[in-house]
C-alpha cells in the first residue's frame, strides 16, 4: 500500500512540474522582445521665392443721395450701369465683375437745439444708396484704365487696389517650394550630425506647411468731398511678392 502511494506522489509531482514548465514557456513566448530606442533628429527646412503676382483686385463704388429711397437706388443703378459698360469695353468680362456690397440707409440731420429745452430734433433728409463693385482679373496692366473709366462714369469711391497670386499659381509655387524645403531640412540635419559622428539612416515623420504669402498691400485713394483724387491715366504698378513654405522632418539617425 505504501509503495502504491509513493508511486502516485511521484507521478503527481512530475505532472505539476511539467505543467509549470509549459506555462513558463508559454508566458515567455508572449513577452515581446524590446528593441533599442530609435534615435532621431527633428529639423525644419524652409524655401522662399520672389514671384510676380498674376491677379488684380479692385474695389470701387458709387454713393448717391436722394429724397426718396427709390430715387437714390435709381440714380445709383444708372451710374453703375454706365460704369460696367465702360469697364467691359476695356476687355474685362462680366464674369470678372461682382457686387461686393449694396446698402441703402436713411440720412438724418440734427437741427439746432431748442434754446429752452436744449433738445435736438432729428430730421430725415433723404436716403443714401451705396453700391460697391469688385473686379478680379489677370489683366494687370488695365488697373489704371479701369479706375479712370469707372471714375469717369460716376464712381466716387475707389476703396482698394491690390495684386496677389491666383489659387492656381499659389498651388504651383507651393508644389515647387515643398521639395526644396525638404532638401533644405536634409541639408541642415547632415551638417548638424557630421561633427557628432552620426548620419541619416531613414525618415520617421514629415510634416508639410501651407504656403506663407503675406497679404497683398492695398493701394488706397482718398477724396476731398465728392471729388475723386484720381488723375487721368492713373499709373498703377505691381511688385514681386516673397512666398515661403516649411517642412518639418524627423530623421532616423545612426553611427557613421
Amino acid at each position: 500500500m505504501l509503495a502504491t502511494f509513493a508511486v502516485i506522489a511521484i507521478v503527481s509531482t512530475v505532472l505539476v512540474t511539467s505543467m509549470q514548465t509549459s506555462q513558463n514557456q508559454a508566458y515567455a513566448q508572449q513577452v515581446p522582445v524590446l528593441s533599442t530606442r530609435e534615435r532621431t533628429i527633428s529639423v525644419t527646412g524652409t524655401a522662399t521665392t520672389s514671384i510676380s503676382p498674376d491677379l488684380l483686385t479692385l474695389q470701387f463704388g458709387v454713393d448717391t443721395e436722394a429724397k426718396t429711397a427709390q430715387d437714390a437706388i435709381t440714380a445709383n443703378s444708372d451710374a453703375m450701369n454706365s460704369i460696367v459698360t465702360a469697364v467691359t469695353s476695356l476687355g474685362i468680362t462680366k464674369d470678372e465683375i461682382s457686387t461686393a456690397s449694396f446698402n441703402i440707409y436713411p440720412v438724418y440731420n440734427d437741427t439746432v437745439p431748442d434754446p429752452k429745452t436744449g433738445i435736438h430734433k432729428t430730421i430725415l433728409t433723404g436716403y443714401r444708396a451705396s453700391n460697391t463693385l469688385s473686379v478680379k482679373t489677370s489683366k494687370l496692366t488695365l488697373a489704371g484704365n479701369i479706375i479712370d473709366s469707372a471714375v469717369g462714369k460716376g464712381a466716387n469711391r475707389v476703396d482698394s487696389v491690390s495684386f496677389s497670386l491666383s489659387p492656381a499659381k499659389q498651388q504651383s509655387v507651393q508644389d515647387d517650394l515643398l521639395s526644396k524645403a525638404v532638401v533644405n531640412a536634409k541639408s541642415k540635419a547632415e551638417k548638424a550630425l557630421d561633427p557628432l559622428g552620426q548620419k541619416i539612416i531613414g525618415v520617421k515623420l514629415v510634416s508639410l506647411s501651407d504656403l506663407n504669402a503675406p497679404p497683398p498691400p492695398p493701394i488706397y485713394y482718398s477724396y476731398a468731398g465728392n471729388v475723386p483724387a484720381v488723375a487721368k491715366e492713373t499709373p498703377i504698378f505691381s511688385s514681386n511678392q516673397d512666398v515661403t513654405t516649411t517642412a518639418n522632418v524627423m530623421f532616423l539617425i545612426g553611427d557613421q
